[in-house]
């Protein structure tokens, strides 16, 4: 890129420059004049021109630049060499680059003026107004781009005075080009239709007949290399065509992220915030003055910080407040992302979770990272995410976007790796390995005191700890301001006197221990206590988390509700993501005819280990759960965690058999394609979601033996076994609906290792084996359109498939003509039996119900 400035001696000369990091720069957008009197690019090489009329505008340009602290600047007339060809053509593709990275963008209207005004003119300050709407700048083709592009564009009349920029006057250019307000306020152009932007070229013409489509290609982001001589018509078929492309490229793109995204950290964040009643400045702001952190912040030899401490200390909430501050200071220098491991959900409590959520932000951020995940996607698909060698694949990637050369400094933060409950190890090696290979990305990563965890981080070269058990001054300084902010909201919620927030604050004070867990859970507990006896229950709350954790499941024991609060703990503590009420109420009998309001009461008798948003039950924190595992299942498992495992499966085949049922949501059209579904209101899997995706592995994890004849497992089989035979197809439905088929694939495989030991003479294996089968070979079709489920999944079946045999009454009736099909299930799919997980999308890809019944 060629680029003038003026020298020491205040000549103007050339400068060439990388275009792809170029220096702040000014561009002039303009009309020609005459091209005789244009200042050529070999005139300022050799100095002359000067006497042309066209140099009052460089002079005028460049005089701008300097008043607005700029020192280059740009003119298509001067800065172009056009007798080399190559480099014209590459300067006509680069044009909306170049004038959308400029500092600002000046229009010189040669046909516009605008004197300066004399006393008697005063009250008519836009008589230049006309002519500007009338000016022949608007009717020129380039200027489209050059008006929309930047993101600062001021218009200048002849006299070289200013009438204000794109925004002040962006009611007169709207009511001139039709072009919308939101374009002119800088919104991103894709938002608006292809139709539309080319509407906004109603009017406008090009010396060059084929330079009307090549002014568009940067309007649509597409490359289009100049072919002079092909015609307007041709050059208009290649545009077209590129923007077909490139629509297509960007719906691929849009599947690859919405595939990747497993969560999104940033909401994830807010609901912890938002959990933890808010982010409290005051409270996190001592570590920005810790030595160890700033030691962290500006070394580049330091490149991972390991944050740990016990449960309870505020870990979190600390590492929310690093983030805020790092993206208020780096927002436009740097990438910030990061990610929240939770053990309660099985959403983002795996490596392969925290590697998806992390790759999500940066590309967010830094959108052409992702064609380092196309790479694989577009041969693999979502599979790519979730099969068996997902990690393997994430971990390439997700190198190779650290060693991209365009990716800026970035800042990498993994809160509670304790939390991380599947794959730990691999994770840990993963960021030891990772934080030592690159200076321009710095880590911070959180966890108790884990030995294991801190043995593995030893690995990286380039690692500080902070321990915030070494820093309690400092975290028992944060928790005083925390007290001193929920005593605040306990005396204006309760109308405390002078005297009890005072008692409330010391007793706080001295029993915190430097934890704000046992300060929220105290202040909880206070909240739901009379006002008038507040003093004398202070004394009550024992030290500590575990002794507190304690005293409530004892409060819970000798309330009315005991039983029912012990059996809705004992489920939260065992389910594998956060559920809903409405799941709730569904997989505890005696909450059936509860009304809402009571509901809501009976889960708050469980706040000091359950909390409650948006209608979603929550653990207030892991070590509530750990609690209950560890120190309370005698009381909340009686008969051991594998019978409420059993119960949960068991209960949640009862909700589905009596909800399931074909075309759940009303698709009616066999073709219909998940990414169109919206859900029904109500939602008709609203209470049985849970279920649909997990009653398998509870199932699993009952310990269930298939083998022996012993009443219970009798009837468990016998219930498994009326299941897959009337609702089998209607759960594959379900899980299509619930965009989770691939989890149910895997589920299948645990209920065939639940029956395979019976395979040679037991029926209820033979139908886990077809059923197994079926969902493999025809999982592509199902997971895109669910009712091909009934269609093209029934049809393409063996004639001996159980499953099709069983469902022969959900086939489509219209059909006369059926491919013909072989007795059993091909022996390629056979072959390929025991190594599911990595095959499926294989399987995906190459199935047959590719040639959908779509009627």
């Amino acid at each position: 890129m060629h680029l003038l400035e003026y020298n020491k001696d205040g000549e103007l000369i050339i400068t060439s420059l990388d275009d792809n990091k170029p220096p702040p720069y000014a561009i002039l957008s303009h009309r020609w004049g005459e091209e005789a009197e244009e200042v050529s690019f070999e005139d300022i090489a050799r100095n002359t021109g000067k006497d042309k009329s066209g140099y009052k505008k460089i002079r005028f340009c460049g005089d701008q630049a300097k008043s607005d602290g700029l020192q280059y600047f740009w003119i298509d007339t001067c800065c172009i060499n056009k007798a080399n060809k190559a480099e014209l053509s590459l300067a006509i593709r680069s044009m909306f680059r170049w004038y959308r990275n400029a500092a600002r963008c000046y229009v010189y209207l040669s046909d516009v003026s605008a004197l300066p005004l004399t006393d008697e003119r005063e009250t008519d300050s836009l008589l230049w107004d006309s002519d500007f709407r009338k000016s022949e700048w608007f009717t020129r083709g380039w200027t489209l781009q050059e008006l929309i592009a930047p993101s600062v564009v001021e218009f200048f009349s002849r006299e070289w005075r200013m009438l204000g920029d794109r925004v002040s006057l962006k009611l007169q250019i709207h009511e001139v080009t039709t072009i919308p307000h939101e374009v002119l306020e800088g919104s991103p152009l894709f938002q608006f239709s292809v139709d539309e932007r080319f509407r906004w070229r109603q009017n406008r013409h090009t010396k060059v007949k084929e330079d009307a489509a090549y002014s568009m290609s940067g309007i649509f982001d597409v490359d289009m290399a100049p072919v002079y001589g092909e015609g307007a018509e041709q050059a208009f078929g290649r545009l077209h065509e590129k923007i077909r492309k490139q629509e297509e490229y960007l719906r691929k793109q849009e599947e690859c992220l919405r595939d990747l995204r497993a969560t999104d950290p940033r909401n994830d964040k807010k609901r912890i915030e938002d959990t933890k009643g808010g982010l409290l400045a005051d409270s996190y702001r001592w570590v920005l003055d810790n030595t160890t952190f700033q030691q962290w912040q500006q070394d580049p030899h330091n490149r991972l910080l390991w944050v740990k401490g016990d449960p309870g200390k505020g870990k979190t909430m600390l590492l929310c407040g690093i983030i805020d501050e790092l993206q208020n200071a780096l927002s436009k220098t740097a990438l910030v992302a990061y990610f929240f491991c939770q053990a309660t959900d099985t959403r983002i409590n795996s490596a392969t979770a925290v590697l998806r959520g992390l790759m999500y932000m940066l590309v967010s951020q830094q959108p052409l990272l992702v064609s380092h995940i196309r790479t694989k996607y577009d041969h693999a698909g979502k599979a790519l995410f979730e099969d068996a060698n997902a990690w393997i694949a994430l971990t390439e990637i997700f190198v190779d976007m650290l060693q991209d050369l365009q990716l800026s400094t970035t800042y990498i933060t993994i809160d509670a790796l304790d939390e991380c409950v599947i794959d730990l190890p691999k994770l840990l090696n993963f960021i030891a390995k990772q934080s030592s290979a690159s200076s321009r990305i710095k880590w911070i990563v959180s966890s108790r005191n884990w030995p294991g965890i801190e043995e593995q981080l030893e690995q990286a070269g380039h690692k500080i700890g902070l321990s915030l058990e070494l820093n309690a001054e400092s975290v028992s300084a944060a928790v005083g301001v925390f007290i001193q902010h929920k005593v605040s909201q306990l005396a204006h919620q309760k109308n405390y006197d002078k005297q009890t927030q005072d008692a409330v604050f010391a007793r706080l004070t001295l029993g915190a221990d430097g934890t704000f867990l046992w300060v929220a859970l105290v202040c909880q507990d206070l909240g739901n206590i009379k006002k008038r006896n507040t003093l004398k229950k202070l004394d009550s709350f024992p030290l500590g988390l575990g002794p507190l954790y304690e005293r409530m499941m004892q409060q819970i024991s000798v309330s009315d509700d005991a039983e029912l609060c012990k059996q809705i703990l004992a489920l939260e503590a065992l389910v594998y993501r956060p559920i809903t009420l409405e799941e709730l109420v569904a997989l505890v009998e005696p909450l059936r005819d509860t009304a809402d309001e009571d509901l809501r009461e009976i889960v708050s008798l469980c706040g000091s280990f359950l909390t409650l948003r948006e209608d979603i039950v929550y653990f207030v924190h892991q070590s509530a759960k750990d609690f209950l595992l560890e120190k309370a299942c005698g009381d909340i498992f009686p008969s051991g965690a594998e019978e409420v495992h059993q119960v949960i499966s068991t209960k949640s085949l009862a909700i589905l058999s009596s909800t399931l049922h074909r075309d759940m949501y009303g698709l009616k059209a066999l073709g219909f394609s998940i990414e169109n579904v919206t859900r029904t209101e109500p939602d008709s899997l609203a209470a049985s979601r849970y279920s649909c995706v997990y009653w398998i592995d509870h199932l699993h994890d009952s310990k269930a033996n298939f083998s022996t004849h012993n009443d219970c497992d009798l009837h468990v089989r016998r219930v498994v076994d009326e299941f897959l035979r009337t609702k089998y197809l209607y759960w594959l439905e379900g899980l299509s609906l619930c965009k989770s088929l691939e989890r149910g694939t895997v589920s299948i495989e645990k209920l065939w290792s639940l029956v395979q030991e019976t395979q040679d003479q037991d029926q209820l294996a033979q139908l886990v084996q077809d059923a197994r089968r079926f969902v493999m070979y025809h999982k592509g079709a199902i997971e895109g359109y669910p009712l091909q489920t009934y269609a093209s999944a029934l049809m393409f079946s063996p004639t001996g498939s159980l499953i099709r045999q069983l469902f022969q009454h959900e086939a489509p009736e219209k059909i006369t003509l059926k491919p013909g099909m072989s007795n059993s299930w091909s022996a390629c799919l056979q072959t390929l039996e025991g190594h599911s997980s990595s095959v499926s999308g294989l399987l995906a890809r190459l199935d047959p119900a590719g040639v959908s019944v779509v009627g």
